[in-house]
């Protein structure tokens, strides 16, 4: 049995039945047996269909923002909010999938010669616990917008989430196996990714999970995507607005309680404005209402599970040991981990080097520009950036030299379905949504005529 769990009371609300082998092979069948014809649908109809998948989203935001909190702690508001983006992203898709989709005439010497973008066939998609409905949201709606159909591997902390989504397809009029839930643990995982059935993989997660999942893909020749971890860089100037960069910063980190691989992770502060920028943090951090999960005020809950808080706890302490000094926090309670700031951390400490899955936060100081870049890149991540400047002349001089996959300049890294999502280096390679995020489960094929 798989257990879903209350993070915030302790208590286990549901439990889960695994698929057997036979379940899986009847799903997969099913599958693929909707994907020849799904394929064949127009996008006016996948259209009709991805609307209605918003419709469902909005009409019903509060009963399945209620799951994710239930089940994975996010403050009801942030749920709320996640069910809302993920009605956005249907309805962006909805509407540009066919012209994004649309054949590409490239003059050649050939009587006719264009680029068709055709669907690959049933993709797994291997998604985590944080943003469990927004991470699969972001994959389904240019997958089957394409002609392709989805099969679920949730993360197991999150299978009620998982059922919710299949029963959001449903209830939107999808036809069923166009998109369906598979209740397993990460055990049963290569053997559906080696079935000859599933023609590609995408996964959001860790580092260890991706690696894993990569490694059986490439054996088996099949497309992957790989949004993997992050930390992020918050890199604040003498010439930024303090006030604004201040609030951007403590939402970067904090929202989700800090449980996100695009939060803001290193606090990276030019010296002269180190101390003024710290003190304003630190009191924007302790106004942070703290509470119930189900509570409306609650911006900080409990993390997803109790380990996790250890896990946290054990980075900032060891980064004490090295010499860093805590100016709040640092305290845990079960799977509350309080919100946590930092000074003095060096890139040798955990908490600068490693991901930081939780509401904490170290503060490196820097002179130059030059430095700054350093540290921006001193990482095996490469998600995002945000700069904190009023010069753009500056922002646009560094940018260039920020490895990472996406900068933000005076905003925090955040998905938009309208921008290319994803990373470099150990953050994972491939692109979520716009136009080249659904163009990466698709044979782009090349079309010639004499």
């Amino acid at each position: 049995m798989i257990l879903s769990k209350n993070p915030y009371t302790g208590e286990t609300i549901e439990e889960h039945r695994e698929s057997s082998s036979e379940d899986i092979d009847n799903a997969l069948e099913k599958a693929t047996a909707v994907f020849h014809e799904w394929k064949t649908t127009s996008f006016s109809f996948r259209s009709k269909l991805m609307l209605n998948a918003a419709e469902e989203l909005r009409k019903n935001k509060q009963e399945y923002a209620e799951v994710i909190t239930k089940e994975m702690g996010k403050p009801i508001k942030q749920s709320i909010a996640e069910i809302e983006k993920c009605a956005w992203v249907c309805e962006y898709y909805a509407e540009n999938a066919e012209k994004q989709l649309a054949p590409e005439v490239i003059e050649t010497d050939a009587a006719n010669s264009y680029v068709n973008y055709a669907p690959l066939g049933v993709v797994l998609a291997i998604m985590p616990w944080n943003f469990p409905f927004w991470q699969v949201f972001r994959f389904a709606a240019p997958a089957l917008m394409a002609g392709n159909v989805g099969v679920l591997k949730h993360a197991s902390n999150v299978m009620m989430c998982g059922k919710n989504l299949e029963k959001v397809f449903i209830r939107a009029g999808f036809p069923e196996g166009c998109f369906q839930n598979l209740t397993i643990g990460s055990k049963k995982v290569d053997d559906v990714l080696q079935d000859k059935r599933v023609k590609a993989v995408t996964l959001t997660g860790s580092e260890g999970a991706g690696s894993a999942v990569a490694a059986t893909a490439g054996r088996q020749i099949k497309k992957t995507v790989l949004e993997l971890g992050g930390s992020n860089p918050l890199v604040v100037f003498d010439d930024a607005d303090l006030e604004e960069a201040v609030g951007t910063c403590v939402q970067a980190r904090f929202q989700n309680t800090g449980q996100s691989c695009i939060a803001g992770k290193r606090l990276l502060l030019q010296e002269s404005i180190a101390e003024k920028f710290t003190d304003l943090f630190l009191k924007k951090v302790k106004d942070l209402k703290i509470g119930d999960p189900m509570d409306e005020d609650t911006f900080i809950g409990v993390q997803a599970r109790e380990d996790l808080a250890e896990d946290l706890e054990k980075q900032v302490k060891d980064s004490v040991k090295m010499g860093a000094q805590i100016l709040t926090g640092g305290e845990r309670k079960m799977a509350f981990y309080a919100p946590t700031v930092l000074k003095d951390v060096t890139p040798q400490m955990p908490v600068f080097k490693e991901e930081t899955f939780g509401p904490a936060i170290g503060i490196t100081t820097f002179k130059t520009e030059e430095e700054a870049v350093d540290l921006i890149n001193a990482t095996q991540f490469g998600l995002g950036v945000s700069l904190f400047t009023t010069s753009k002349e500056r922002a646009q001089k560094l940018i260039p030299q920020i490895e990472d996959g996406a900068v933000f300049v005076n905003e925090l890294v955040k998905s938009d379905p309208r921008l290319p999502f994803g990373g470099t280096k150990k953050s994972g390679y491939g692109r979520e949504l716009s136009n080249f995020g659904i163009r990466e489960f698709v044979n782009i094929q090349t079309v010639y005529f004499k």
